[in-house]
């Protein structure tokens, strides 16, 4: 979460969109910034499962990091034309994805209120503009305005339908059903590098060529000073 938060001041510094594809090891239950994580979850049980926890810079609500790809595109703000439109640009690239891999990702419609911090866990029920595959929701995406520059990061389901979040919830509406991930709708396994590879080969598509680079290297000195408060349990538990 550090180098997500560093990702802004770089893209900023380049005037450039850049992008990272990534996983979790180990795997982890994220909160979004604002969401109510110590009243709706139960830390007690989390920490008998021995799971890893983060708060991430971004809103939304909890994602378990899995059997998932985590994106994040970073950018000048002005470059993606503000947080709305980069929103539906960056879903759209996310929806040319999923086709490739052979499902018949489509957004959902734009009028949709957005997701406020008590509605739930990120995939109990889609938003205006998220990927969806027919009716489920297969991208769960939160965003960051920092200065002039914008974070977007988020999850495509590949093989984890999000259960154990329902497990870990105290709250009712956290049992709601969640979704399917994109091996059920596929009737097939998608890897990490395949749904990577389709994310990579869908940009040229919508007009990015992203370039292979050390990002980590490049974005390292920039996510140390974020490094301990993403560590903090009293940050990941702060309300």
């Amino acid at each position: 979460m550090a180098v997500d938060r560093a990702l802004p001041g770089l893209a900023a510094r380049e005037g450039a969109v850049i992008l990272r594809l990534y996983a979790w090891d180990p795997h982890c239950l994220s909160f979004g910034r604002h969401e109510p994580a110590a009243r709706r979850y139960d830390r007690d049980r989390i920490a008998a499962a021995g799971l890893d926890c983060v708060r991430r810079p971004t809103g939304g609500r909890a994602v378990w990091h899995a059997r998932e790809l985590t994106y994040a595109v970073a950018a000048p703000e002005a470059l993606l034309g503000g947080l709305r439109q980069a929103y539906q640009q960056i879903h759209g690239w996310l929806a040319t994805a999923i086709r490739i891999l052979g499902a018949p990702a489509e957004l959902a419609a734009s009028h949709a209120r957005a997701p406020r911090p008590g509605d739930g866990a990120c995939f109990a029920a889609p938003v205006g503009g998220e990927v969806m595959v027919n009716e489920w929701k297969v991208v769960g995406s939160a965003q960051v305005r920092i200065q002039d520059a914008l974070l977007q990061h988020g999850s495509m389901l590949l093989q984890d339908d999000q259960e154990l979040v329902r497990q870990m919830g105290r709250e009712p509406e956290l049992r709601a059903p969640l979704e399917r991930p994109l091996a059920t709708l596929l009737h097939r396994p998608v890897s990490w590098d395949e749904a990577a590879d389709a994310v990579t080969a869908a940009l040229p598509r919508h007009g990015h060529r992203p370039e292979p680079r050390d990002l980590e290297g490049a974005v390292r000195g920039l996510a140390e000073p974020w490094e301990d408060q993403f560590r903090d349990p009293a940050w990941t538990w702060e309300r």
